[in-house]
This record gives C-alpha cells, sequence and structure tokens, in this order.
C-alpha cells in the first residue's frame, strides 16, 4: 500500500510539473475586441476571449468579428472565415472566404494570406487594406489608406492608396507563354509550377467606404 501512495504521488507531482509546458505550446496572438454573429471554431465569439494559432474564425450573414493583434487590427466581414496563425514575427490570417480587412501601423504587423497570395503593408505608415475572395483563383485587393503590396510567389505588386485590383492567380506553367530564353521577348522565363498574378485595375475606391472601413478599425467606441 505504501507504494501505492508513492507511485500515486510521483504521478501526481509530474502532471502538475508538466502542465505549464503543455499550455505554452498554445500561443496568444491576439484578443477578441468586438464580436457580433461571430464563431471562434464552434463556440460563439466573446469580446475578451483570447486567439490563439489555428483558431477558425467565422461570421454569419450578418455578424462582424475584430480581433487586435499587437500592432495590428484583423475585421472579418459578414459571411467570412479566416484562420489565425503566427508568420515569422508577426500574426497573421488565412482568408478562407468572403472579406477580410486588417489595419497596421508597420509593414510588419501583420499579413493576410488569401489563396497563394500574401497581402501586408508596403510601408511602416498607418495601412488598411481589404482582401475578398471571389473565385476560386481570383481575389479582390483594396487600398483604403497607405500602400499595399501583394506577394504572389516572390513577386511584388504595390497597391497604391485608393486602388483595388482584381487578381488572377494561374498556376500553370508560366514558362511557355512568355517564350524560350533568347527568344527577344525580354522576359525571363518562369519556373514550372510557380504561380502568375495576373492584376486588372477596376477603379479608385470610393471615399464613404474609406471613411466606414477606416471608422470601424481605427474608432475609440470600437478600441
Amino acid at each position: 500500500m505504501s507504494r501505492l501512495r508513492q507511485l500515486f504521488a510521483a504521478v501526481i507531482s509530474f502532471a502538475l510539473l508538466t502542465m505549464p509546458v503543455i499550455a505554452a505550446t498554445s500561443e496568444s496572438l491576439g484578443t477578441l475586441v468586438y464580436a457580433q454573429g461571430a464563431h471562434v471554431g464552434s463556440a460563439t465569439a466573446s469580446v475578451g476571449s483570447t486567439v490563439f494559432g489555428g483558431d477558425r474564425l467565422s461570421t454569419d450573414s450578418s455578424g462582424t468579428l475584430q480581433v487586435r493583434a499587437g500592432a495590428a487590427r484583423f475585421l472579418l466581414k459578414p459571411a467570412s472565415n479566416a484562420i489565425f496563425l503566427q508568420d515569422p514575427g508577426a500574426p497573421a490570417a488565412i482568408l478562407t472566404r468572403g472579406t477580410g480587412v486588417f489595419s497596421t501601423g508597420n509593414a510588419q504587423a501583420f499579413a493576410l494570406h488569401a489563396l497563394s497570395a500574401v497581402v501586408k503593408a508596403n510601408t511602416n505608415a498607418p495601412t488598411v487594406g481589404q482582401v475578398t475572395l471571389v473565385g476560386a483563383n481570383e481575389l479582390l485587393v483594396q487600398s483604403v489608406r497607405g500602400a499595399l503590396a501583394c506577394i504572389v510567389d516572390g513577386e511584388t505588386r504595390v497597391v497604391n492608396e485608393g486602388e483595388a485590383y482584381r487578381v488572377v492567380l494561374d498556376s500553370s506553367n508560366a514558362a511557355s507563354s512568355q517564350g524560350p530564353a533568347g527568344s527577344g521577348s525580354g522576359h525571363t522565363p518562369r519556373k514550372a509550377g510557380r504561380s502568375v498574378a495576373i492584376y486588372i485595375y477596376i477603379a479608385a475606391v470610393a471615399i464613404p467606404t474609406f471613411i466606414a472601413l477606416h471608422e470601424a478599425l481605427e474608432s475609440p467606441d470600437r478600441p
């Protein structure tokens, strides 16, 4: 009986010692500062909840959700889904449906992944950007404030303030469309399998949209 008690005590002690280590493996990335008709996983989202890497965020058809993540804010618009994650050195999210809006104070504060593109602030100036998935290989990138960098397979296109682009992604072999090396096309052939982004300028983003998104992400009434 004495040995059984000793063994039981040893097991309990080991469990208590390892619990903090296990808890530390899930890193906190942000805090929910606004939630209406929104979910984290299958649970209803509530203000003040912590967002961890791997958390799946979603909004109903009339819902919205906003996360404060370090020097950035991320807003998920109605009927949208995203997965929060940790990029090297900064929080990030993968947009899997609908529209996401982010506000940053520097270029390294946040990145929004959509399909094979990564959209982030292009400078350290205050920046607000919006990304919408519109198809299996197409997204809409809008710069509300500041300049955005849209990066596809290592190639960057700057989207200046007030601009909006449809970005069509083609993952087929782009080398054949640019001609063989030495053909006089003036282009360096791409490697097979790389994504090619075709940017189609739409128009300047409407001023009311600027104001609405800016207030939603930066108003003191919604910290």
